[in-house]
């Protein structure tokens, strides 16, 4: 059965232009050939068959689809037509005409004819013919996958991320079992780490896609945006994929030392759990320890000290040095003080974090010793970690807002929970094997001989380190074996900011323990945080461990590798090992409180735990060794292969003595074994078991072989048509799921990469539809993902599944299945605008799946293929070995698998550093199968066919199962290769002139020739034609031709002496025809193409070339197609590239403006006096005019020369353009100074005006925007966030248009109106002035009850600059938090939407990690949103200048940076001499720096259109270069203004610095130094310098900061450098900023002087525009603009007068606005420029903010520079009036009665003068809590209003020279003690006022609660400086012992502040000291000391006590008294009356 559709004829199309159409059916689609310029009809006339398998439905859809086709870019859909076979079904044949219908639905004119046919072959099923489609046997649904199989990709070992730039291959279909099929090409390959380079597109070619790669492109329907750009080469239906990509870089990058500068400021610390503290902070990284300074008595200490650490050190190393901060109570000299709490993390947590830094966050302190005890305190900080080249944007630092919000800003990364818990990680240590000897055999031998013992060489023990702990396990003394079973146990919170555990197998020894072997574990890869996450987990799993090669020596030269450092060279060990957390509960009451590491024993585990194990057969062949280095090639080489110990035969298993009889783990060579074993082996010395299939020995190396000169550089081994192989058997668990799993994702993620690579080439290139072929990557990428799904969930039950693989494999699948889903969101919402946009959300798809494709749980070891050489091990190289892994399932099958590979072997370790590792020592095409040993029937099918197997002679077992150890090629195939090589680009410099001289050597099999040496040039075009004739090679020829093997150039520089030096190497494919194939369109010829060159890591150019491969038929050479062209006779027997195959020339004329030369060095100790400029390009060039005499005018006299030459039509071929500078000698002698290559032209490349566009915003301008007509105005629009453009208006072409701008100068900003003029009806109303109308009104509202609304008239007087300064910054940072806050909303809308529309797919699966980061940070910017409003109402108060201050605008980064370098008409072009750095030392560049040349170039094609020549006033000397200047010397006044500087380095030993500014031009030099500012790193200088200058000779400016030192000479911090020629001649007018208004008088006095209409004038001069004119109403014309404006000024009377000047300014403001001519005219501004040093390049050594005025001397003189000087803080006198206490804590028991009582004082100071603290008296016996005081507290302090700062002072210590200046914030702190006679003072409690934000004092003390501290944010807030008095009641404060805020007392306190004039006119004292004394408090009798009159105090105390029983005591003592006395008088009374009656 058939489907057969004849596509006729597609009509009434429009334009014309090359056509190709696609039919598609079930998927398949099939493409016509190309019809070239049809113009509106297109007769194809074409017919397609599908043969099916089953019948057509009715409802089944054909599509025709009609492209645009391009040779270079994608395809463009012109439109598409459907049917339903319904008809076709029922009937059997159909003929239709029809309209088509483009992307949006709707029809268009074009229309389609076609005829459509059905057969069916009745009770038959259809078959698939071979003519037409691969034989799929087995798939009657026809379900093909697709690959785009990519060849230079590949895992770069240590960075994790897949190199470069990949090449890629055409869709094709294959199925599960088979290869994978796939074309491919080498095209250009970019390296990930070069992303930021700008290098060259490449040129990609369609043509060759031919009919029948269509056909195969589209099967299955895939979009053909899928298609690879570059795939498109070499295809046919029979496409073979035996090759697999070869990785094209040689060096690993981990383990070079780079520099690392870590910078960190403690700001300040608040909450610290403690009484009474002197806290110190101590910040540690890794070994170094850095202090602040002790802060006395306060538990919220403020530093504000800077820290820097500087290191040299490999990056993994700096990554995982722990960053410490602890903080220490009352240390000092003899005391190590009291540890409080620590924060820990590791510097790769900072790294990663956005701009690599935390800024003002609050670290959270714990205390290690005791982890029951919750949060110790909050450090606030900023940590910064730059590496070279980082630019940090370190947010504006002039007057932070405090960030209060702890909660809200914890230094936390992002996805961190605010509520960090403890948790213990347990790290179980079982057991190793595999272990290396690790002392020399003599001591052994010598031990055995006298003892007779023998004993393993090594004692091992295990080291593990984490979150800078460290834990070890027992020593196993004397074990290759050696079995712990221990665990190491670490308490750190969780999760830990520390994110690698590094574990290490250490040999123990006496002198000194040294590793064998080092693994990290990542803890992010071992655990998930999503809300379906898991806690770290691992294994029991292997983890193997690599290092330096196994034989022991004394002094190991690579025991780095044992280290982590760098990529290990040979197996070391593996190690049995698992990891777990468990999370604690803190308040458990058996929890061990201590973080102390500790070590425990565990249990065995069994065997089967990590999986069962399998035998596995690796088999290898060498197809091909070549480029053997010439060092080594004079003795017999052999290859070895080894994966683990298996296979090594020099140092490879160390026996264990104890001889176990069970199947070894290793043991593949002969190795040290056993007297006894070695009988137990028959005749071999391999130990393998015997196997079914007979003794299988294995075979690891190849046999020794003596190399054959390939040419003086390289030797090749003569591998012919005999192959040698090898094959290993081994033993390992069988846990290849997780290679499986690793390998689909790895495929996908190659396939993404190339995608993107190909989608950002489109858009370098400015191609057609790069959102299509986005689409298509998208496309690719979810159904890759939906693929993995169905893959993954496979052997689910497989034995040795740790936890981890099955977390693991549910969180993969989960994340690949919202990929999926995303990828297709994404893909419907790729448009022409938003493709960069998406691309970047792309590209973090990509980075997550290479992340989750990395696989924790080792298997397999990789394999090394090691070179040898008399035994010994030369070079190597490492296959991991899940590249070579077999699976019956295609997508998990390694890439390498199978295939041939090209492997070029490199030094180990260091060695393979620097150029010794970019040589190749050689390069192999191997072929590598690795699988189990049942599944290895199949090992050989990858093979090029056509080879038979030689086994080796074995008896008595079957040589059908045999391995081959050796293939042998009985079909050879004879070829002529054909190099074109045009020419290369950038290239490395490699002589000492700065230039190189190159050759390329081109390498091809066994094959090698050279190109000739093109003397002094880094852009060498060869145009040469290299012929290889009789190439063999082996296989058959249909393999050959769509497979070949790569091409390797290599690019060298000449040396006259010694041998070439090595610059660069690329790697290509030819195209192959063979004899059968016609030799013409759409492959042959072959089209030039960009090969990126490498140089170890990085690139070094650039070769544009072509190679063809030719097949030799029957009739020999003749046959072949000739080589057009006659050799040149002048070039000998070279060979020139020939027609068709280099490019099509046009004529083009190149204008080359020459202005100067500057700064040029000396040449060979010579000073250069007469130099001159020669350009050359393409061969052709111009001299420019001789400087007579370089000192006196480095300026050329002849401004503007030009020169024709041929180039290429097609811009990207352009060659570069080459500038020298020589130096003219006597004798007619020539020196060479330095040269430039410019690169790219098209900057260069001038464009007519466009006529379409309205008249005003036409203009003539280069491409990148500005122009050269008239007079080069710039179009770029710098983009400042604050430059507010008024939008376009669309005027009518003659019309004018009005710009009405408000009237009131004073105001900051102006309405702004747009009108258009008469004939239009339109008006624009731009009202940029309502929303802070609003915002005043708001204000105006928000103001709380009791505030005092702020006067809105400020006092002129009391402005400055600074005031303008301020507001400005405010300004700024305003606009900073505006953007970033739009940004965080842009993204959050992007999630949500993604978020929202997966939610529809599948709810449970969606994205969540990450989530609740977000939220939070969320939930912190709305706090800070409240905040920010609450704090509105303080607004005005603490910015009382801001609604009616002028600004300027403060960048904060260099002008240069927002203007273009000031290239708007004049470029810099820097001169190089001397040989380039390397790799990293390529930012020294600077260093090869010999001087610029300023000038220009200006490129268009003749012949020029007359119309601009023609323009009025053109000059023809002049060229394009109209209007520009002379240049002639000129005189200026320079006019440096310094405001201050931030971030210094340190210089001093105390880690501050003296700096003081030094300001360089030309010779002159003006020092600072006698005004040095004492210790400190942001000094405000606020400095003026006038110089005189003299232009070009005096034009580069350096401004340094110094450090000023009392001994010995000044030290320099840092510099920077400003070309000041460029910004005078700037077109942006950057000699004097314009100010935003105009005033004669005051602070904001109008600096230029020129006024605004004068310079309105002159640039309407210059532009030659018609104006300005002003006109009646406040009117002002220019051009065909009116603005309008106001018309008065008020001059220092008062008295107001009519001006144009507000006019003219106001035009000057929008000068961007005006057409043809305009450009931004630069502000009134501050810059910021970074500091460098020239001893540390590309780091920043801090920043200095300045500013630079020019005026030119022959102008009237400017007026006396502004004064900017720092502001002088005032003088202030605080009285503090503390009347009462209330509630205060009664801490003691009374004297004799027990009662509770306190015996009250206040203290008070006010913040960082501690030392002047003051005490009240004290109330004794307080009973209530209550106490009298009336004690006045009087604080005089210098406060600097703008800043809100006290200024403080003091001499550090008693050794220091001067005193430094500290600025601290103004808090006022009072604290209620209670007074102890015999023992210290017990504190009670505390307040801390901010005195400009503090809450308003309660009335009464009821009133006054814990919530006015607890909840100051919400509460009503006044500042001391605008109330001036202030009285109230205030709560004290105190921690309890759950580290809870309570309330300890209250106290009534009146505030009142004075300046110090009015202090001195109304004096008080002391206390209640006259003057003004305070009365006496009214205190209770009780309130007396008790060792002034202690009777007193007892008696009242009892008498309070005891008052009733006083009352019966006395009563009854009374009572007592009576009966005793008479009892007494009783006798005598009576006596006596007895008598007397008696007498």
């Amino acid at each position: 059965m058939a489907l057969l559709v004849h596509l006729k004829t597609i009509r009434d199309l429009r334009g014309k232009g090359d056509r190709i159409a696609k039919v598609t059916f079930r998927g398949l689609s099939l493409y016509t050939h190309v019809l070239e310029n049809c113009e509106d009809e297109a007769r194809f006339d074409e017919t397609f068959r599908w043969p099916i398998a089953s019948r057509v439905d009715e409802n089944e859809m054909l599509e025709v689809q009609v492209f645009n086709y391009s040779k270079v870019f994608t395809n463009r859909v012109i439109g598409s037509f459907k049917m339903v076979l319904q008809k076709v079904a029922e009937e059997g044949q159909l003929e239709v005409t029809d309209t088509l219908i483009d992307d949006n639905n709707t029809a268009i004119r074009a229309s389609v004819t076609l005829y459509i046919k059905y057969t069916t072959m009745d009770g038959t099923v259809g078959v698939w013919s071979d003519g037409e489609f691969l034989d799929i046997p087995g798939d009657p649904e026809g379900t093909f996958q697709f690959e785009t199989d990519s060849l230079l990709s590949g895992h770069s070992q240590g960075s994790g991320v897949s190199q470069g730039r990949s090449i890629h291959g055409i869709p094709t279909f294959r199925k599960a079992g088979k290869g994978v099929f796939s074309a491919m090409k080498l095209g250009k390959t970019k390296s990930s780490k070069d992303d930021h380079k700008k290098d060259e597109p490449a040129i990609l070619d369609m043509e060759d896609l031919n009919r029948k790669a269509m056909r195969l492109g589209g099967v299955g329907g895939l979009d053909p945006d899928c298609i690879s750009l570059a795939s498109v080469t070499a295809v046919t239906t029979n496409v073979s994929n035996k090759r697999s990509k070869p990785d094209i870089k040689m060096e690993p990058s981990s383990g070079r030392p780079v520099d690392y500068q870590i910078s960190i400021t403690v700001v300040e610390a608040r909450q610290l759990v403690g009484l009474n503290m002197d806290p110190v902070v101590c910040v540690e990284i890794g070994d170094d320890k850095k202090y602040t300074s002790m802060k006395e008595s306060t538990n919220c200490p403020y530093y504000n000290e800077y820290f820097v650490f500087d290191f040299h050190v490999p990056p993994d190393v700096m990554f995982d040095k722990i960053l410490k901060l602890s903080v220490i109570h009352s240390k000092n000299l003899l005391r190590s003080g009291t540890l409080v709490g620590t924060f820990k993390l590791d510097v790769g947590t900072v790294y990663s974090q956005p701009e690599h830094q935390f800024y003002h966050k609050w670290a959270t302190l714990s205390d290690p010793d005791d982890i029951t005890a919750g949060c110790k305190g909050y450090i606030k900080c900023d940590i910064a970690v730059v590496g070279k080249g980082d630019n940090i944007k370190t947010p504006h630092k002039a007057n932070e807002t405090d960030e209060d919000d702890i909660e809200g800003n914890l230094l936390l990364p992002e996805g961190v929970p605010l509520e960090r818990q403890w948790a213990r990680f347990y790290v179980k240590i079982y057991r190793a094997e595999g272990l290396p000897k690790m002392n020399t055999s003599i001591m052994a031998n010598v031990k055995k001989a006298f003892i007779g013992e023998n004993r393993d060489l090594v004692d091992p023990y295990v080291q593990v380190l984490f979150a800078g702990q460290r834990g070890k396990t027992s020593v196993q003394k004397s074990s290759y074996e050696p079995i712990w079973n221990e665990q190491v146990v670490f308490t750190e919170m969780f999760p830990p900011l520390c994110k690698r555990m590094k574990v290490q197998i250490r040999d123990s020894d006496k002198v000194n323990d040294v590793a064998i072997g080092t693994h990290f574990i990542d803890l992010r890869k071992i655990a998930n945080d999503g809300d379906k996450g898991f806690l770290p987990t691992m294994g029991p799993a292997w983890v193997n461990m690599y290092g330096s090669t196994r034989q022991y020596t004394l002094m190991d030269e690579h025991q780095d590798l044992n280290e982590g450092l760098g990529e290990g060279v040979s197996f070391r060990a593996r190690l049995l090992i698992s990891v777990a957390v468990e999370i604690l509960d803190t308040t458990s009451t058996e929890i061990v409180s201590s973080t102390e590491v500790q070590v425990e024993p565990v249990s065995n585990i069994s065997e089967s735990v990590t999986g069962k194990i399998e035998e596995f057969f690796l088999f290898g062949s060498f197809l091909e060794a070549t480029m053997i280095d010439r060092k080594i090639g004079d003795k017999p080489i052999s290859f070895e292969v080894t994966i683990g110990n298996y296979g090594n035969q020099i140092d490879g298993v160390s026996k264990p003595s104890a001889a176990k009889k069970k199947k070894k783990e290793g043991g593949g060579g002969g190795g040290e074994s056993d007297e006894e074993e070695s009988e137990l082996i028959q005749q071999n010395s391999s130990e393998d078991e015997a196997d079914d299939d007979g003794d299988l020995v294995s075979v690891s190396s190849s046999p020794p072989m003596k190399p054959v000169i390939t040419d003086r550089n390289y030797f090749h081994l003569p591998y012919f048509e005999k192959k040698p192989c090898i094959y290993i058997k081994s033993w390992w668990q069988d846990q290849r799921r997780r290679l499986y799993n690793s390998n689909i994702m790895d495929k996908i993620a190659d396939k993404l990469e190339e995608g993107l690579n190909d989608v950002q080439e489109i858009i370098k290139t400015e191609t057609a539809y790069p959102e299509r072929r986005l689409r298509g990557v998208l496309e690719e990428l979810s159904t890759g993902c939906n693929r993995f799904v169905t893959l993954a969930n496979k052997d689910q039950n497989q034995a040795g599944r740790t936890k981890l693989d099955k977390e693991r494999l549910k969180s993969c699948m989960r994340e690949m299945e919202s990929m999926g889903q995303q990828a297709k969101l994404i893909r419907s919402q790729v448009k022409r605008n938003t493709v960069r946009d998406k691309l970047k959300m792309v590209q973090n798809f990509l980075h997550r799946l290479r992340f989750l494709a990395d696989e924790p749980q080792h298997s397999i070891p990789d394999v090394f293929v090691w070179m040898m050489s008399s035994n010994k091990r030369i070079a190597y190289a490492r296959i991991p070995s899940k590249d070579i892994l077999y699976s019956i399932v295609d997508e998990e099958t390694g890439k390498d698998c199978g295939k041939v590979k090209a492997v070029f072997l490199r030094l180990p370790g260091k060695k393979g550093f620097g150029p010794a590792g970019w040589t190749v020592q050689a390069k192999m095409e191997m072929y590598l199968w690795l699988g189990l040993n049942k599944q290895r029937k199949d090992f050989l099918s990858g093979l090029p066919n056509g080879f038979e197997e030689n086994k080796a002679p074995r008896t008595g077992s079957c040589l059908q199962s045999l391995p081959p150890i050796s293939l042998v090629y009985n079909m050879k195939q004879v070829f002529q290769l054909r190099a074109h090589m045009y020419q290369a680009r950038s290239l490395f410099a490699a002589d000492s002139s700065g230039l190189s001289d190159p050759f390329a050597r081109v390498f091809f099999s066994t094959h090698s020739q050279v190109t000739e040496v093109l003397s002094e040039t880094l852009c060498p075009t060869w145009d040469q034609l290299l012929v290889f004739d009789d190439v063999e090679l082996f296989g058959e020829a249909g393999e050959l031709r769509d497979d070949p093997p790569i091409i390797v150039v290599e690019v060298y520089d000449q040396d006259t002496v010694g041998k070439a030096e090595f610059i660069g190497r690329t790697f290509a494919k030819p195209i192959t025809k063979m004899c059968d194939e016609h030799y013409g369109p759409p492959r042959f010829p072959p089209q030039l193409e960009y090969y990126q060159i490498y140089r170890g890591n990085s690139t070094a150019g650039d070769l544009l070339a072509a190679f063809e491969l030719l097949q030799i038929g029957q009739g020999g050479r003749a046959e072949l197609p000739a080589i057009n062209g006659p050799t040149d006779s002048d070039r000998g027997p070279i060979l020139p590239v020939p027609m068709g195959i280099r490019p099509v020339l046009s004529r083009y004329r190149i204008e080359v403006l020459f202005w100067g030369l500057r700064d040029l060095k000396r040449v060979n100790l010579a000073q250069v006096d007469r130099p001159r400029v020669d350009i050359e390009c393409a061969g052709r060039g111009v001299q420019s005019a001789l400087i007579v005499n370089f000192k006196k005018n480095p300026n050329f006299s002849t401004l503007v020369k030009w020169f024709e030459v041929d180039l290429p039509e097609n811009e990207l071929l352009h060659p570069p353009l080459n500038i020298r500078v020589v130096d003219c000698r006597a004798f007619g002698r020539y020196t060479l100074v330095g040269s430039h290559a410019v690169t790219s032209l098209r900057r260069f490349i001038y464009s007519p005006p466009d006529k379409t566009q309205n008249n005003w915003a036409s203009a003539a301008r280069l491409m990148n925007g500005y122009m050269v007509l008239t007079n080069g105005g710039s179009q770029s629009r710098p983009s400042s966030p604050y430059s507010r453009t008024l939008p376009r208006t669309l005027s009518h072409p003659t019309g004018d248009v009005i710009v009405n701008l408000d009237a009131n100068p004073s105001v900051r900003k102006m309405d702004t109106v747009v009108k258009l003029d008469a004939s239009s009806d339109a008006v624009i109303k731009v009202d940029v002035n309502e929303e802070e109308k609003e915002e005043k009104k708001k204000k105006k509202k928000k103001k709380k009850k009791g505030e005092v609304e702020e006067d809105d008239e400020t006092d002129e007087r009391m402005l400055d600059w600074w005031s303008k300064y301020f507001a400005s910054i405010e300004t700024l940072m305003e606009i900073l938090r505006a953007q970033e806050a739009a940004l965080a909303e842009a993204e959050e809308r992007e999630e949500q939407e993604i978020a929202a529309e997966g939610a529809d797919i599948k709810p449970d699966d969606l994205p969540v990690k990450g989530s609740k980061g977000k939220e939070k940070s969320r939930d912190k910017s709305r706090n800070k949103d409240k905040k920010k409003s609450h704090h509105a109402g303080e607004g005005t108060e603490k910015r009382p200048s801001k609604p009616k201050v002028n600004e300027l605008l403060v960048y904060n980064k260099e002008l240069e940076a927002e203007y273009d370098n000031f290239e708007d008409w004049l470029h810099t072009f820097n001169l190089y001499r001397g040989k380039a750095g390397d790799d990293d030392e390529a930012a020294l560049d600077d260093d090869r720096i010999v001087g610029r040349f300023k000038g220009s170039m200006c490129m268009y094609k003749l012949p020029l259109s007359e119309e601009i020549t023609r323009e009025a006033g053109f000059d023809p000397n002049m060229g394009m270069f109209q209007s520009i200047p002379h240049n002639d010397p000129i005189n200026v006044l320079v006019r440096v203004f310094v405001v201050r500087a931030t971030d210094l380095h340190p210089a001093d030993v105390n880690g501050k610095a003296d700096p003081y500014v030094v300001i360089k031009l030309g010779k002159s030099e003006l020092k600072d130094k006698e005004n040095y500012i004492s210790k400190q790193l942001n000094p405000v200088f606020g400095k003026a310098f006038d110089m005189e200058a003299t232009f070009p000779m005096e034009s580069m400016l350096t401004v340094s900061v110094y450090d000023w030192d009392l001994v010995g000479t000044d030290d320099l911090i840092g510099e920077t450098k400003i070309d000041l020629e460029n910004r005078y001649y700037s077109k942006h007018r950057a000699t004097c900023g314009i100010a935003n208004n105009y005033s004669v008088h005051g602070y904001n006095m109008w600096r230029d002087p020129m006024k605004p209409s004068q310079i309105l004038a002159k640039l309407c001069k210059e532009g030659k525009l018609d104006g300005p004119h002003y006109g009646p109403g406040g009117r002002v014309k220019v051009a065909n603009r009116i603005f309008m404006g106001a018309t008065e000024i008020e001059d220092e009377t008062g008295l107001k007068k009519q001006t144009d000047e507000h006019l003219a300014l106001t035009v000057l403001k929008h000068w961007e606005e005006i057409p043809r001519v305009g450009c931004k005219l630069i502000p009134e501004h501050v810059e910021t420029r970074p500091l460098f040093h020239p001893e540390k390049p590309g780091i920043e050594q801090g920043r200095i903010e300045m500013w630079v005025d020019m005026f030119p001397m022959d102008m009237p003189a400017p007026g006396p520079a502004i004064d900017i000087s720092p502001r002088k803080p005032k003088n202030f006198e605080l009285r503090v009036i503390i009347w009462n206490t209330d509630d205060v804590v009664l801490e003691d028991d009374a004297f004799m009665t027990g009662e509770k009582m306190s015996d009250i004082y206040v203290k008070g100071w006010l913040k960082g003068q501690q030392e002047d603290k003051q005490d009240t008296d004290v109330h004794y016996h307080s009973l209530t809590g209550e106490g009298n005081f009336n004690w006045r507290f009087v604080f005089p302090f210098d406060y600097l209003m703008a800043e809100e700062k006290i200024v403080i002072s003091k001499k550090e210590s008693m050794f220091s020279w001067d005193e430094t200046e500290y600025k601290i914030p103004a808090r006022l702190t009072l604290q209620v003690w209670d007074a102890d006679h015999f023992s210290a003072d017990d504190f009670l409690g505390a307040i801390e006022l901010d005195l400009n934000r503090f809450p308003r004092g309660a009335k009464t003390a009821k009133q006054c609660s814990i919530g006015m501290v607890q909840n100051e944010a919400e509460l009503p807030c006044i500042s001391i400086f605008k109330q001036k008095r202030v009285k109230g009641w205030w709560p004290f404060v105190a921690r309890d012992e759950n580290d809870e805020m309570e309330l300890t007392g209250k106290v009534e306190a009146e505030l009142h502040l004075m300046s110090a004039e009015e202090a001195e006119k109304s004096p008080v004292g002391l206390g209640r000291n006259e003057p003004d004394p305070l009365e006496k408090p009214n205190r209770p009798n009780t309130s007396l000391s008790w060792l002034l009159s202690p009777m007193h105090v007892v008696c009242i105390l009892a008498w309070r006590q005891y008052k009733l029983h006083c009352v019966l005591l006395l009563g009854a003592v009374l009572g007592l008294l009576f009966l005793g006395l008479l009892f007494f008088s009783m006798p005598s009374a009576l006596s006596n009356k007895i008598f007397n009656i008696a007498g």
